[in-house]
C-alpha cells in the first residue's frame, strides 16, 4: 500500500523540525534538556576554570586549607546525594531540583562575601551537597520525562552537550585567568551563580512529569514511609560498587595523568593539555554511539566489562611512557588517553542503563540517589588514591589500578545474572 503525501512529508516525534541542524536531537524534551544543560555547563565551567585561584589568591587560603575544606564538602555530597533522591520520590523531581539548584546559585554567589575559614568551610558543604543533591535528582527527573528505551541515549547526548558546555565555560575562564584581577574572579564566581538562577527558571518551566501529576498526598506520605528500596536491593548495591570504581577514571584522567607526565615521563608539559583535548574530543565523538544496544541489561553489563578491559589496557600503556623519549613519551601518553576515552564512553553508557534498568519504573530518585552517592564517593577519594598508590608505586602501581578496573567491569555481569535470578526489576515496559 502507498503512503499520502502528507504521511511521507509530515514530521514524527522521532524527527527534528524540517531545515532544524543534523546536531539537535530529534527528541523536543532532550532538545529542551539540552538548553538547560548547556547554561549551566557553561557556568560549571567557567568557575572551574577561576576556582582555585580565587580561593587562594581572592580568599587567601593556603594550598592545605584548601584541600581539607573541599574534602569536607566532597562527604556533604556523597551524603546528600540519598536524601535528595528520597525528595524527589515524594515531591518529584522537577520540584525538588528547582529548589536546589536555586540554592546553588545562592551558595555560589556566597563565596564573594567569605572572609572567614570557618565561613568557607561551611558554604563549601552547603554548595556541594545542593551540587551532588541535583546530580541525583536530575538522573531521577530524565527517568520522568523520557520514554524508558530512549533514557540513556538521551543522557549520552546530555553528556555531549556537558563536554561542550564546559569547554566553552573554562575558554570564558580563561580570560579572567590572564587578567589575574580580584573583580575579575569575582565577576566569574557571580556569572556562574546567574547560570544557576537561570537554570532554575528553565527547570520550573520544563512540562510537569506525568509522575508529579499523579501524585498526591497520599502517594508522598507512603514514599515517606517506605525504606529506602535501593539501599535493600543486593545486586543494585554492587553494581553501585562495581561504577564507583570504575570512576576511578575520572581521577586517573585528571590528577593521575598530569602527575605522571611531569614528574615520572619526559615528555613536553604541553602534553596535560593535548590530553585533556583529546579525551574530551572522543568523548563528544563517541557518547552518544556507545550507547547502542545498552537497552537490554545483559548487553550494558557486557559493555562495562569490555570497558573495564579497555581502561585496564589504558594503565598499562600510561605505565610505560616512564623512560621513553620525550616525543616516543607523549604520542604513548596520548594514545593511553585515547583508550581511556574509549572505555569512559562504555562505562557512563553501560552504568547509566543499568541504574536504570535495577530501579524498574518505582522509586526512581531513591535509586539514583544511591548510584549518585557511589560515583560522588569515587570522585572523592580517587584524586588521593591515584595520586599515593598509583603514581607513588610507578608501574605496579598502574597496573594494580588497571586490574582493579578489569575486575570491576567484568564482575558486572554476575551481577546483573544475580538481579536477574532476583525478580523480574529489569523488565522495560513495552
Amino acid at each position: 500500500m502507498t503512503s499520502s503525501p502528507a504521511a511521507t512529508t509530515a514530521p514524527t516525534p522521532d524527527q527534528p523540525p524540517p531545515g532544524a541542524s543534523r546536531l539537535l536531537h530529534p527528541d523536543p524534551t532532550v532538545r529542551r534538556l539540552a538548553g538547560v544543560t548547556l547554561v549551566n555547563t557553561v557556568g560549571n565551567g567557567l568557575s572551574l576554570a577561576v576556582g582555585v585561584l580565587f580561593f587562594t589568591r581572592v580568599l587567601g587560603l593556603s594550598a592545605t586549607q584548601l584541600g581539607l575544606g573541599l574534602t569536607a564538602a566532597g562527604l556533604c555530597g556523597v551524603a546528600a546525594s540519598v536524601p535528595a533522591g528520597r525528595a524527589a520520590d515524594r515531591w518529584g523531581a522537577r520540584r525538588v531540583l528547582v529548589v536546589l539548584v536555586s540554592v546553588d546559585a545562592v551558595g555560589t554567589a556566597g563565596y564573594a562575601l567569605v572572609h572567614s575559614y570557618p565561613a568557607f568551610v561551611g558554604l563549601a558543604c552547603v554548595v556541594a551537597a545542593v551540587d551532588r543533591g541535583s546530580a541525583a535528582v536530575r538522573a531521577a527527573l530524565y527517568a520522568e520525562l523520557l520514554p524508558a528505551d530512549r533514557r540513556v541515549a538521551g543522557r549520552a547526548y546530555l553528556r555531549v552537550v556537558t563536554n561542550v558546555g564546559m569547554c566553552l565555560g573554562t575558554a570564558v575562564g580563561a580570560i579572567a585567568l590572564q587578567l589575574d584581577t580580584r573583580s575579575a574572579y569575582l565577576t566569574a564566581i557571580l556569572a556562574d551563580a546567574v547560570s544557576y538562577l537561570v537554570v532554575a527558571v528553565l527547570y520550573a518551566r520544563l512540562p510537569v512529569p506525568m509522575r508529579e501529576r499523579a501524585a498526591g498526598p497520599g502517594a508522598a506520605e507512603e514514599a515517606v514511609r517506605r525504606r529506602n528500596p535501593a539501599l535493600r536491593d543486593g545486586p543494585f548495591l554492587v553494581v553501585t560498587a562495581l561504577n564507583s570504581l570504575l570512576c576511578l577514571q575520572f581521577a586517573m584522567l585528571e590528577v593521575g595523568v598530569p602527575l605522571w607526565i611531569v614528574k615520572e615521563t619526559d615528555a613536553p608539559r604541553i602534553t596535560v593539555a593535548g590530553t585533556l583535548i583529546v579525551n574530551t574530543v572522543l568523548v563528544i565523538a563517541l557518547q552518544v554511539r556507545a550507547t547502542r544496544g545498552t537497552e537490554d541489561p545483559a548487553t550494558a553489563a557486557r559493555v562495562c566489562g569490555r570497558a573495564g578491559l579497555i581502561l585496564g589496557a589504558s594503565c598499562l600503556v600510561l605505565a610505560v611512557a616512564h623512560g621513553l623519549p620525550a616525543a616516543v613519551a607523549a604520542l604513548v601518553v596520548l594514545a593511553g588517553v585515547a583508550l581511556q576515552a574509549l572505555g569512559e564512553v562504555l562505562s557512563q553508557a553501560g552504568g547509566w542503563a543499568l541504574s536504570y534498568d535495577l530501579a524498574g519504573e518505582r522509586d526512581h530518585g531513591a535509586y539514583q540517589g544511591v548510584f549518585n552517592a557511589g560515583s560522588s564517593a569515587a570522585l572523592m577519594i580517587g584524586p588521593a588514591l591515584v595520586s599515593t598508590a598509583v603514581i607513588g608505586y610507578g608501574l605496579l602501581g598502574w597496573t594494580a589500578l588497571g586490574v582493579l578496573l578489569a575486575a570491576a567491569g567484568l564482575a558486572m555481569g554476575p551481577t546483573v545474572r544475580w538481579a536477574r535470578r532476583r525478580g523480574p526489576v529489569l523488565a522495560r515496559p513495552a
